[in-house]
């Protein structure tokens, strides 16, 4: 009886989806920018849920593609959060590597952005709503 228990046990964790492939951007420095002033900067780090058929091997030559395009974004419209200067704007941030990735690398090829770490360079003397 036991052997029938483990070998169900086994069948269904094989039976688990498999988690998404997904591209990990680390380090990623994006302009606090209020008032028409630099105020600050955070680092971010973000992961990048792949669509159908694509891989992590297919994308990660277009990192560097995906790196422009979001600093590139955030210095034409910021992800600044009003009155904090400490973090960015989760999905502002998220809807415009969405939209880019779709000259980067076709439609559906990120399906979501997760925002894993927001780092403010300056920590002290900086206005926060938190």
């Amino acid at each position: 009886m036991t052997g029938s228990v483990a070998t169900r046990a086994s069948a269904s964790s094989s039976d688990a989806p498999a988690a998404p492939a997904a591209l990990s951007i680390a380090g990623l420095g994006l302009p606090v920018i209020e008032g028409g002033r630099l105020r600050n900067y955070v680092f971010v780090s973000l992961r990048l849920e792949l669509g159908a058929g694509k891989t992590v091997e297919q994308m990660r030559p277009k990192e560097a593609f995906f790196r422009d395009a979001i600093v590139r974004a955030a210095h034409k419209t910021p992800f600044t959060v009003a009155g904090d200067w400490t973090r960015l704007d989760d999905r502002a941030l998220s809807a415009a590597l969405i939209s880019a990735s779709t000259a980067i690398a076709g439609r559906g090829s990120v399906r979501r952005v997760e925002v894993v770490a927001q780092n403010p360079r300056r920590r002290s003397g900086m206005p926060t709503t938190r």
